[in-house]
């Protein structure tokens, strides 16, 4: 067998690839005999078929899988050998149309397009800067954190009038346009939660309403045209709910009342375990550390989107587009030459950072480790589990499951790239410049409008 190599450009090479008679006899003889021990013919006793008997039924077929099988490991020994790094796989030649005869001793050539790895030359030092966003919560969204809390906490009340916040135990009735109840519309009982609804003057109609009284309702107007919100107080699907037209009837059947806790021991050792907040100060504290925790992480991913396209817009090499258009073409049947058109680039930055990524682990010696790999899934799976339960699951049990869920290669290989792309994060971030600068939460939320 003879390979040589064609470069077309820095990007681009061709690989040729000839094949002797020599060079497959073997493999398709091999292949020829094994499937006679197991095949099950008319006439013979299994095991007994006769390897000239498979080789006239089935040659062809098997000649044809030994030589895609020969030219699949010989391509990629020699790209290991060669220590030729591919981007995406080798593809066929479009163009080559000899043909062969297949009667086991044919002379093969087969051409092959590669799309080549390009050098990365991208460094990071202290003169590269970004910033870093320090987010400290305001006062609004403070003040609205601990009045749900307060609230979640709190007691139940029916009073005799609805007040801003209030919730509408409710009958609710299609209208027709005449004003009267739609036969066989939509009726339901349902709560009216009033801090949901958008609409001020709508809003303003739903307060002061006592037991039995009846308004006229524009639903859409109250919540905004938000078809999610609207099926789920009519307890309809959302297309049918985005349709609705109609107003409703309003009957006010209970008004309920979330009262708020009061900033007493007692709720403060519910919140935060005995003795451990003992002041309105330290709940204040508390509440802010926790929120302002959370706002961090948001800032977190902004600095690493900001990371990311700071790297790949300063990384100054080239791909080879046009081979790797086709390879997707290829790869993809079902992807359109609108699709392809359309998500090249995002690709293509993708793949600009996987190859900086690459650089950055190998040039500085960066290891990923199995116990590090473990614990981003445990700590994946631990946020997971305390979404549904509030009891903690035990180290131990935690630990079963986070066993169990890297068993899944599939799973286990993206935690690892997870793993991996905060490794290079933290790693650009200790050698560029951040320049932190605070911003209240608002203001963040703006930004990034």
């Amino acid at each position: 067998m003879n390979i040589t190599q064609e470069k077309v450009d820095n990007l681009n090479t061709i690989l040729k690839i000839n094949i002797e008679p020599a060079d497959y006899t073997p493999r398709v003889d091999k292949a020829i005999k094994d499937h006679a021990k197991k095949a099950k013919l008319p006439g013979f006793r299994p095991g007994m078929v006769p390897a000239a008997h498979i080789k006239k039924m089935y040659g062809k077929s098997i000649l044809v899988d030994e030589i895609n099988n020969l030219l699949s490991d010989s391509l990629n020994n020699y790209l290991e050998e060669q220590k030729i790094e591919v981007l995406g796989q080798p593809l066929p030649k479009t163009d080559d149309t000899r043909e062969y005869n297949w009667d086991f001793a044919d002379n093969f050539e087969f051409n092959y397009e590669v799309g080549l790895a390009p050098e990365v030359d991208v460094d990071f030092s202290s003169k590269d800067k970004l910033t870093r966003y320090v987010i400290k919560v305001d006062a609004d969204t403070l003040a609205e954190r601990t009045k749900n809390i307060r609230r979640a906490y709190g007691k139940m009340t029916n009073p005799d009038v609805s007040a801003d916040d209030d919730v509408l135990y409710a009958q609710l009735e299609q209208l027709s346009p005449d004003g009267s109840v739609f036969e066989g519309g939509i009726s339901e009982t349902t709560s009216v939660r009033l801090d949901q609804v958008t609409d001020a003057d709508v809003k303003a109609s739903l307060i002061g309403l006592k037991k039995d009284d009846v308004v006229e309702l524009d639903i859409q107007k109250a919540y905004g045209s938000d078809a999610a919100k609207i099926a789920g107080l009519l307890k309809v699907d959302e297309e049918t709910a985005a349709d609705l037209k109609s107003k409703f009837r309003l009957t006010v059947k209970n008004v309920n009342r979330l009262e708020e806790s009061d900033l007493n021991q007692e709720f403060f050792d519910k919140l935060f375990g005995e003795g451990n907040v003992t002041t309105e100060e330290g709940f204040t504290a508390k509440i802010t550390e926790e929120l302002e925790g959370m706002m961090q992480q948001d800032a977190e991913r902004k600095l690493q989107d900001d990371i990311y396209n700071y790297a790949t817009g300063k990384a100054q090499f080239e791909l080879p587009d046009e081979f790797l258009k086709r390879w997707l073409k290829a790869t993809n049947e079902k992807l359109s030459d609108e699709e392809l058109a359309d998500g090249y680039a995002d690709f293509a930055k993708n793949l600009k950072w996987t190859l900086i990524s690459n650089k950055i682990i190998r040039d500085n010696g960066i290891e990923i480790k199995y116990d590090e790999v473990f614990a981003v899934a445990k700590q994946r799976l631990d946020a997971q589990f305390r979404m549904y339960s509030p009891q903690p699951l035990t180290e131990e049990q935690l630990g079963q499951y986070t066993v169990q869920y890297l068993q899944n290669k599939e799973t286990a290989n993206k935690i690892f790239e997870e793993v991996k792309a905060l490794k290079v994060f933290d790693y650009i971030k200790s050698v560029i410049t951040l320049d932190d600068k605070e911003t209240t939460n608002a203001e963040f939320a703006k930004m990034n409008a």
